[in-house]
């Protein structure tokens, strides 16, 4: 059995708490849930739970139930990703040829 880092235990046990959360506020009941994202509703508590073995479409789904599935697309955004920005940045060329100075020098 695959055991997941502890961070993305506790990312997931999070997601699946706001989830729940969300859920909570809009008065939106767990069988309601579950139907509207053509889930059952044991798939639902486990994903409220943060339940690794989910599908990432079942939580997908279910953000898109609650209206918070724009979100989800820019978790790994470049403008969210500092530390591969700063990668990208290390390793840019220290100068750029133009066109015809490649094809001379070719």
């Amino acid at each position: 059995m695959l055991t997941q880092p502890i961070p993305v235990t506790r990312a997931l046990r999070k997601l699946g708490h706001d989830m729940k959360d969300a859920r909570r506020r809009r008065r939106i009941a767990i069988a309601i849930a579950a139907e509207r994202a053509s889930i059952s509703k044991p798939t639902l508590l486990r994903i409220e739970r943060g339940d690794h073995r989910v599908s990432i479409g079942s939580y997908a789904t279910v953000l898109f139930v609650l209206g918070l599935a724009d979100r989800l697309a820019n978790i790994a955004d470049v403008r969210n990703d500092p530390v591969g920005l700063q990668l990208e940045e290390e390793h840019l060329p220290q100068r750029i040829r133009s066109r015809q100075n490649r094809r001379k020098s070719a």
